[in-house]
């Protein structure tokens, strides 16, 4: 039996190595999590590096006023399939 689209893309989703940019704990440092894809390309350039420390800062203080997620922009624009 095929799966669904919604469910090839949960299937992708939790394939995936999510981690923080540390790779410490979120609850310990307050940094976003992401693909480690997406974070080793972030870090490889000065504007990703800074979309990042922007990010971080967003999640930060959302999670500051005691807010479960932040809306940080990190994955704004990406498609989800």
């Amino acid at each position: 039996m095929a799966l669904a689209k919604s469910q090839k893309s949960l299937k992708k989703w939790t394939k995936q190595k999510w981690r923080t940019p540390s790779g410490k704990k979120s609850s310990k440092t307050g940094e976003v999590y992401a693909p480690a894809a997406t974070i080793r390309k972030l870090k490889s350039t000065a504007k990703g590096k800074s979309k990042l420390a922007a990010a971080n800062k967003k999640k930060r203080a959302a999670t500051a006023k005691g807010k479960q997620f932040a809306s940080h922009g990190l994955h704004k624009g990406r498609t989800r399939a």
